[in-house]
């Protein structure tokens, strides 16, 4: 390419049946992460615990729907042994949304809640990685779901916040052993998000005033990160690996600090 060469800068967003796993594709970020794919031309895999939740995405974006554990290896491996024979022999992509926060004080965590925490973040990406890695040979991409609560403290959420710091190492770790093979691997990191799951638990009291503490003032929708899984997974990133993205309205730069007085530091000292 010359300097006076201009590329096309639409073109990459195409995935031109392209097929993708999608883990926790039922409802919320995952439902709109497949109908991102497909509208970009891509073929989806449509994976949930609930059979009843992927075929009604499935229906919605012409996929395929998909029932498993994650955190069960044989699942997975059955999994992207039907990613292959759907797609021809090979994947272009994975995105995982699986996670489900559990909410209490590290003091009152037990031990099957610590561990079921580590399953339900970390393992069952572990296995995607293993598993999806070796379908991919043609290079692709793959996308976790992380959270603002592996780089920052949220209360009540220690377990899973460092469950998904390790995520994020995760990532950096894979995408330096398979990115000689052209396998990128990056996550998204949401804060708050207008999901199904979180609107049935939190009032919209809680809603106000959390938008109040974030800088764009709202809460993500979960299309908001499907958007940024859509650039992750197609040809619009292909020179990024071992990122972890925050989408969360600035909340996680924001130090938590009392209001500072307008115009202290142009008193006189006595």
């Amino acid at each position: 390419m010359t300097q006076t060469d201009v590329v096309s800068y639409l073109d990459p967003l195409r995935l031109n049946g392209r097929g993708f796993v999608v883990l926790g594709a039922g409802q919320g970020i995952g439902r709109q992460t497949c109908h991102a794919l497909s509208q970009a031309g891509g073929r989806v895999l449509c994976v949930d615990r609930d059979i009843e939740l992927a075929a009604a995405v499935a229906e919605e974006t012409g996929g395929a729907p998909w029932q498993a554990d994650v955190t069960v290896r044989a699942d997975v491996e059955a999994i992207f042994a039907k990613a292959q024979e759907l797609f021809g022999g090979s994947l272009s992509g994975l995105v995982d949304i699986v996670g489900i926060a559990d909410v209490r004080p590290l003091a009152d965590m037990d031990d099957a809640g610590w561990n079921r925490n580590f399953d339900v973040v970390l393992r069952h990406a572990y296995l995607a990685i293993q598993a999806g890695s070796r379908t991919m040979t043609n290079g692709g991409s793959m996308v976790f779901v992380s959270s603002m609560s592996g780089t920052v403290s949220v209360q009540n959420q220690a377990a899973y916040g460092v469950a998904k710091a390790a995520l994020n190492h995760l990532v950096h770790c894979a995408a330096h052993e398979l990115g000689p093979r052209n396998i990128r691997v990056n996550a998204v990191a949401p804060g708050f998000v207008r999901t199904p799951r979180l609107l049935a638990a939190l009032d919209e009291s809680f809603w106000t005033t959390l938008s109040g503490h974030i800088p764009l003032r709202r809460p993500a929708e979960p299309s908001d990160i499907a958007k940024a899984i859509l650039f992750l997974a197609s040809d619009m990133s292909t020179c990024i690996t071992g990122t972890v993205v925050p989408i969360d309205g600035g909340t996680s730069v924001v130090a938590a600090l009392p209001p500072i007085p307008l115009g202290f530091a142009a008193k006189k000292q006595p």
